[in-house]
C-alpha cells in the first residue's frame, strides 16, 4: 500500500524528518511519499498560518489523490497537530485521510483515563484545545500545555529541545493527573521513544499513530464516505492565485 504524508508546512528537513518517522513504523510492503505544498509558512504558529497552510493541503491532496492523478494514494495522513485542511482532504478522496491529533488523540485514550498534551508555542494551545472539543476528547484530555519551542528549532529532529519538553510532560503529568503524553508536533516524533523511555508513561506520536491506524482502515477495506459533508467538492472556478484549485 502507499501512504501519502502532507507536511502542511512548507520546511523541506521538516518534512523528511516527518517522512523518516513514518517509515520507521510502516510495515513492509507500506510505501511512504511525503510532500509539503508550494506555497504558505515555513511553520505554522497560529490560526492566520493554519488558514493559508490548509489551502497548501488541499493543492497537495488533489494533485496526488485528486482525479486524473497518477497512482493515487491508499491512506493519507496530515501530519500537522493542528490538523489543517483535514475535512476538505476527505472531500478530495476517497482514501482514508488522518491527521495526526486526531489519531494521538485516540491511541492516548486507549491506553490511559486521561491524556495530556505537550506542544511547541503557548500561543498555539487554543488550537489543540479546539481539536479536542471537535472530536469529543474532552473526558480524556486533562490539559494542553505550551513550551514556547518554536516548530523550526525542531527541524533537525529536535534533540536539542528534549530537555524541555521533558520538564513541561513532568509537570503536566502532575498537575493534570495524566496517565499518557500527546507531542502536539509533528516535529516532535523523533522524541517519542526517549521521551517514553525518561518518562516512564506512554508517549504517543500523532505520525506514528496515523500510519499504523490508516494501515489498519486500508486493510479492512475502509474509505472515506463519499455521502453527505464528504461527497466530492462541486465542480467551479476558482480565480487567480487559487485557479488551479477549481474543479
Amino acid at each position: 500500500m502507499k501512504l501519502l504524508i502532507v507536511n502542511p508546512n512548507t520546511s523541506r528537513p521538516m518534512t523528511e524528518g516527518i517522512a523518516a518517522a513514518a517509515r520507521a513504523v510502516a510495515a513492509h510492503g507500506t510505501r511512504i511519499e511525503a510532500v509539503c505544498p508550494s506555497f504558505g509558512p515555513l511553520s505554522i504558529e497560529g490560526h492566520f498560518d493554519e488558514t493559508v497552510a490548509a489551502a497548501g493541503v488541499a493543492e497537495q491532496v488533489k494533485r496526488h489523490a485528486g482525479p486524473g492523478a497518477v497512482e493515487p494514494p491508499d491512506g493519507i495522513v496530515i501530519a500537522c497537530f493542528g490538523d489543517p485542511g483535514l475535512d476538505a482532504a476527505r472531500e478530495v478522496s476517497g482514501a482514508p485521510v488522518l491527521g495526526i491529533a486526531e489519531a494521538a488523540f485516540h491511541a492516548a485514550s486507549f491506553l490511559a483515563t486521561g491524556f495530556s498534551v505537550v506542544t511547541t508555542m503557548t500561543r498555539t494551545c487554543v488550537i489543540a484545545e479546539h481539536l479536542v472539543q471537535k472530536y469529543g476528547f474532552e473526558p480524556r484530555c486533562r490539559g494542553v500545555h505550551g513550551t514556547d519551542i518554536p516548530v523550526l528549532a525542531l527541524e533537525d529532529g529536535g534533540a536539542g529541545c528534549v530537555d524541555a519538553i521533558e520538564a513541561a510532560a513532568r509537570e503536566a503529568l502532575v498537575r493534570d493527573r495524566s496517565g499518557a503524553i500527546v507531542l502536539g508536533c509533528a516535529g516532535m516524533a523523533a522524541l517519542c521513544a526517549e521521551l517514553s523511555a525518561r518518562l516512564g508513561v506512554p508517549v504517543i506520536d500523532g505520525v506514528a499513530a496515523a500510519v499504523k491506524f490508516s494501515e489498519a482502515l486500508i486493510g479492512l477495506g475502509l474509505r472515506t464516505s463519499g455521502h453527505g459533508d464528504y461527497a466530492r467538492p462541486l465542480p467551479k472556478t476558482y480565480l487567480g492565485w487559487a485557479a488551479p484549485l477549481g474543479w
